[in-house]
């Protein structure tokens, strides 16, 4: 809202400056206006990225009800696991938002979402563990996935690298992430920037 103010405002400031005949200040907003589709695609690129890519996107996992709920309740049995154990894990359960770059960054599995597979995923001494496993289309489609980590300075500094992660890419998608916590044993779930 405050970028469309600032430039509602140049906007104003170019009539008055016709109105008034300043013919230098006229030209400079006139260039400066004249890119102004540019300006909004630059300044709005997050959010036109994500209606975009709303447009004609299956619901959530894809499939029926019953595959999302399987797979809803893998992922539950999974982190109450991994808890109990204090094992960290960091579990991407993609929505609308398409998330192939983060994919691209892990080890491509294309498996059926399961507890037993989720657990060894996250084992200690697999070569995995320390990534996310994210979830397309009702299927385990990567592990060992790098996310980006939030660059917003309210969130709190006690908070890990897995869960300012999982701020992260629910910051750029609209994907929900299971977090579960190895210091404490705790399981969170982030979505759209916000640990509920």
């Amino acid at each position: 809202v405050q970028m469309l103010v600032g430039l509602a405002v140049l906007a104003g400031m170019y009539v008055l400056a016709q109105s008034f005949e300043l013919y230098t200040l006229s030209w400079i907003l006139r260039a400066f206006l004249g890119s102004f589709f540019l300006l909004v695609v630059v300044l709005f690129q997050d959010d036109i990225r994500r209606v975009l890519t709303r447009v004609g996107r299956a619901r959530l996992f894809g499939g029926d009800r019953g595959a999302r709920t399987q797979v809803i309740d893998e992922v539950t049995r999974a982190a109450t696991e991994l808890a109990g154990r204090k094992i960290g894990a960091l579990i991407v359960l993609e929505r609308d938002v398409g998330l192939s770059a983060f994919l691209e960054s892990g080890i491509p599995v294309d498996a059926e979402v399961s507890w037993e597979l989720l657990l060894s995923i996250f084992h200690p001494q697999s070569p995995m563990h320390d990534g996310a496993a994210i979830v397309r289309n009702g299927r385990l489609a990567a592990a060992g996935c790098f996310l980006p980590l939030t660059h917003d300075p309210t969130v709190s500094r006690s908070l890990g690298s897995r869960h300012r992660a999982a701020i992260g890419i629910s910051e750029e998608s609209d994907a929900a992430v299971v977090v579960v916590s190895e210091e404490q044993g705790r399981i969170s779930l982030v979505h759209e920037g916000e640990i509920l």
